[in-house]
């Protein structure tokens, strides 16, 4: 369960969010306002070289393969940013339960004679703060992370492993112990797959931009209002697909960006191994 408290509490150093939220917002703002104008001159040009009433007798069929085009498009955005969230979710999920498997294969241990219980508790301390210290600044910012935290991790194993089990009930706490550090190294890799890998590929970007593109053009075709509604109407499709896009952009890595996953979890456990 995660502690609310504990986590406001916990000294270890915070990623400084603040700065980064703020050239998000500006970064969203530049993209929004660049393709509103973008959509903008396309409009006033399409509309000023074009009929001043616009084109009426194209709107059937614009209307049907703009049917197409943007739907197969909307589609296509709603399926990559639901994937996202979803990738975002879970990576959050996974540091709670990394961070809970790692406090509780150390409270496991302290039933182990001495001096394993001891160092148990130490090297699951240390792992806790390589992970937020040194591991969450290189995963937001897509650097490779050091095999600090692997080493980390196989010397605590290897402590469990080797500690002697006198009775039944240390025999019970060594397998839990076990049992919960293989938690840990599954929910490891599965944090560091989910960030180096969740970017989104060249060949979906080049659909989602051309798509993109072609939706704004097909919005051209369509006659019978006004030059000053047309251009409204294009240059606020422009700012939205825009503005999913520049969503899309920010949710690829669930550690930094726009999600920017905290190190709350490690906090938390940092906190609770002292």
């Amino acid at each position: 369960m995660r502690d609310r408290h504990a986590l406001n509490s916990c000294p270890v150093a915070a990623i400084p969010g603040g700065k980064v939220f703020v050239d998000i917002y500006l970064g969203g703002i530049l993209w929004v306002v660049c393709a509103a104008a973008g959509g903008a001159l396309i409009a006033y040009f399409v509309r000023r070289i074009g009929m001043a009433e616009g084109r009426v007798n194209n709107n059937e069929a614009a209307g049907h393969v703009f049917t197409i085009i943007a739907g197969l498009h909307a589609v296509l955005v709603s399926f990559v940013l639901i994937s996202l969230f979803d990738a975002v979710g879970a990576a959050d999920d996974g540091s709670y339960q990394e961070a809970n498997s790692l406090v509780a294969a150390s409270w496991a241990a302290e039933s182990l004679p001495e001096p394993a219980s001891t160092r148990a508790r130490e090297l699951s301390r240390s792992y806790a703060e390589i992970v937020a210290r040194q591991e969450w600044p290189a995963m937001g910012a897509g650097d490779e992370v050091s095999t600090l935290g692997w080493e980390r991790l196989n010397e605590l194993r290897v402590v469990v492993a080797d500690a002697a089990a006198n009775d039944e009930w240390q025999i019970d706490r060594k397998t839990e112990a076990a049992d919960q550090l293989a938690r840990v190294s599954q929910a490891r890799e599965a944090r560091l797959t989910a960030a180096g890998g969740g970017e989104v590929g060249a060949v979906l970007w080049l659909v989602l931009v051309v798509g993109s593109v072609l939706t704004v053009l097909l919005s051209n075709l369509f006659g019978g209002t006004r030059r000053t509604t047309h251009i409204l109407i294009v240059t606020t499709l422009s700012a939205v697909i825009a503005l999913l896009l520049f969503a899309i952009y920010q949710l690829q890595n669930p550690f930094g960006g726009g999600a920017q996953i905290g190190p709350d979890a490690f906090q938390w456990a940092v906190d609770r191994l002292r």
